[in-house]
């Protein structure tokens, strides 16, 4: 078991490699396309970088699927090394683990990284730097199972930052537009803020466990003391912040939607702000033996799920609206692993990962369409987009949570735990925070309803705001987005098997009365003038919610701006004290070369002058003083 999931990682990596060293004589070579013809020419079975890209994800999604299947009929962790790395104190082993969870995570990023590299072969057709673009895709792939699969911190750790450099490299793919060149920088910066804490959580875990080993230090966190586990947990929620962007560095996500949109679908639904909720649910032991911690990520996770769907309720443009819909639902998942509800917190990332993807790639077949990312461009879509109308239909009403699609069964048992903690107090999170999380859970239910149903409208119904032609894209691309549709619709039902994931009575009524609530707030909104948009409702608080309650602007005042100053302080005290002592004593060192290069001018006579000067000098100064 162990070595067929050392090998899931493996296809992607190589593909990697082959895409960065296939340069564009190669590329066009191996896409049969004759001279002179634009990139993306040529069947698409003869697409050699489209191969190179799909085929190996495809590879590694059987080999998944066998370890997910191996699982499930003989349930129980499975833990191999490859090696013992002896680094004096702690030692690192270099291994994997797999059990129930990493099994089910790794099966779901194979199929949205296979799902983003099939439409990604005709999305990014005309890029000539399509090779470069597949092979960061595939090491992203590879990184995001490494983090998966790993048996130890520092070996996961390893896949965590190369998610980083992958991230930054595709948001900024198309670096010669500022846009994106800024959004990928700030991704970089804002996501490795976290990681400073994040590492620190790993040696402060590590040294206080006497092992890496993520199953040892699981077993034996119980017995850690309750500081350094505090400390660690908290230490390792700032890098689960970052890269889930939860607040207070959430800041970065919606930027990265400067990033092709097949990006937007891999960031956000299968890896790297997936990655943080993972790695809580893999060390949940060690959280549990930290309420603190569990008490901060539940404040965390309610400032972010009700501050970003008020924020995505407002917003201009699609991508952006699912960017902040993903920052709220990664907090629905963090608010059920505050509750004690590790199940539900992990069902709600594997159906997210599906409608997500399905979202953001549909949003590419009308973004394809319509030649904008802005929902003031779109309207009466249906009529001539009936595939990725549908489709897209589905995602919505799993996002939203409408039964009986995938995000109601997996919301809903989120919402139970809460309730279950709030009422009747729960063995993890208890008083005012699990009140603090249901109350919050709730309120975000009629959010969502309201902002999906906004988006829904605005795109497919209506008049349409442009003069382009309606319809559904390339097939490629409509059918990647069909198959999606199926996970996004059914997969909820394999919940049903688990007690705790099926749906209860009266938080699913409680769900579907709130769902109805902000659903028909956005829809009278609409029908009152569909030329118009629903958001005008809002009044005032449009803009608060449209700038997301201006944080971006509060680090620029706070944090920005003092710092580019102290840089400008720092650059002028460079230039006017430590350049000009430097360069004052090379210029004194000069005028003092060039006094005593007087004596030394190569000149005979001068030296002879000097020498009978002397000479005399000498002899009158022994007869004076004789």
């Amino acid at each position: 078991m162990i070595w067929l999931a050392s090998f899931v990682a493996l296809p992607p990596f190589l593909a990697a490699f082959a895409g960065m060293l296939s340069g564009p004589s190669l590329t066009r070579l191996l896409r049969g396309a004759p001279a002179g013809s634009p990139p993306g020419a040529g069947s698409p079975l003869r697409n050699g970088p489209a191969l190179i890209a799909c085929v190996p994800v495809a590879v590694s999604l059987v080999l998944s699927a066998i370890v997910a299947f191996a699982v499930w009929r003989d349930p129980g962790t499975r833990t191999g090394a490859l090696t013992l790395v002896d680094t004096g104190s702690v030692p690192i082993s270099v291994g994997l683990q797999v059990d129930g969870l990493a099994a089910v995570v790794g099966l779901m990023v194979c199929c949205v990284a296979l799902a983003v590299q099939v439409f990604s072969v005709a999305y990014m057709s005309g890029d000539r730097r399509y090779s470069s673009y597949a092979a960061f895709i595939s090491l992203f792939t590879s990184a995001m199972l490494l983090v998966v699969y790993s048996g130890d911190l520092l070996v996961l750790y390893v896949g965590w930052e190369v998610m980083g450099i992958c991230s930054y490299f595709l948001i900024g793919h198309h670096w010669e537009e500022r846009s994106s060149s800024r959004a990928a920088v700030k991704a970089f910066l804002v996501t490795r803020l976290g990681d400073v804490g994040f590492l620190l959580g790993v040696i402060v875990l590590g040294a206080g466990a006497g092992t890496f080993q993520i199953d040892r230090i699981v077993r034996t966190a119980g017995d850690l003391p309750q500081s350094t586990a505090t400390a660690a947990a908290l230490l390792l929620l700032a890098g689960v912040a970052g890269k889930s962007a939860q607040f207070p560095l959430h800041t970065w996500l919606p930027d990265a939607m400067a990033g092709p949109t097949p990006i937007s679908a891999l960031i956000h639904a299968a890896t790297m702000v997936a990655a943080g909720i993972y790695v809580v649910a893999r060390l949940y032991g060690v959280f549990l033996a930290a309420p603190t911690a569990l008490a901060v990520l539940g404040v965390v996770a309610v400032v972010s799920m009700v501050g970003s769907a008020c924020a995505a309720l407002a917003q201009d443009d699609l991508k952006r609206v699912l960017a902040y819909s993903t920052i709220s639902q990664l907090a629905v998942m963090a608010a059920g692993l505050a509750v004690g509800a590790e199940s539900a917190a992990v069902f709600h990332l594997l159906t997210h990962a599906a409608f997500k993807a399905l979202l953001f790639l549909a949003a590419g077949c009308v973004i394809v369409t319509a030649g904008s990312n802005m929902l003031a461009h779109y309207g009466g879509l249906r009529r001539g987009m009936p595939l990725t109308f549908w489709s897209m239909t589905v995602g919505f009403a799993a996002l939203a949570g409408v039964p009986p699609f995938s995000g109601w069964f997996s919301k809903d048992a989120v919402i139970e735990a809460a309730q279950h903690a709030a009422l009747h107090g729960g063995e993890v999170t208890s008083g005012g925070i699990a009140w603090l999380v249901y109350v919050g859970l709730l309120v975000t239910v009629v959010l969502t309803a309201a902002y999906a149903m906004r988006a829904w409208l605005m795109t497919f119904f209506g008049e349409r705001r442009g003069t382009y032609e309606v319809r559904d894209p390339a097939r490629i691309l409509t059918w990647t987005v069909v198959a999606l549709a199926v996970p996004a619709a059914i997969l909820g039902f394999f919940g049903l098997g688990a007690p705790e994931l099926r749906p209860q009575l009266g938080a699913s009524l409680l769900s579907v009365l709130l769902l109805a609530v902000g659903a028909g707030g956005a829809f009278l909104a609409w029908n009152r003038d569909p030329a118009l948009d629903p958001a005008r409702a809002l009044g005032p608080v449009r803009t608060v919610f449209a700038r997301a309650f201006f944080v971006d602007e509060l680090y620029a005042v706070v944090i920005v701006r003092p710092v580019q100053a102290l840089a400008r302080h720092v650059v002028q005290f460079d230039q006017r004290r430590v350049d000009a002592t430097v360069l004052g004593t090379g210029r004194a060192a000069a005028r003092l070369g060039g006094l005593v290069r007087f004596v030394q001018n190569g000149n005979p006579q001068t030296y002879l002058t000097g020498l009978l000067a002397g000479v005399a000098v000498i002899a009158a100064a022994v007869v004076i003083f004789q």
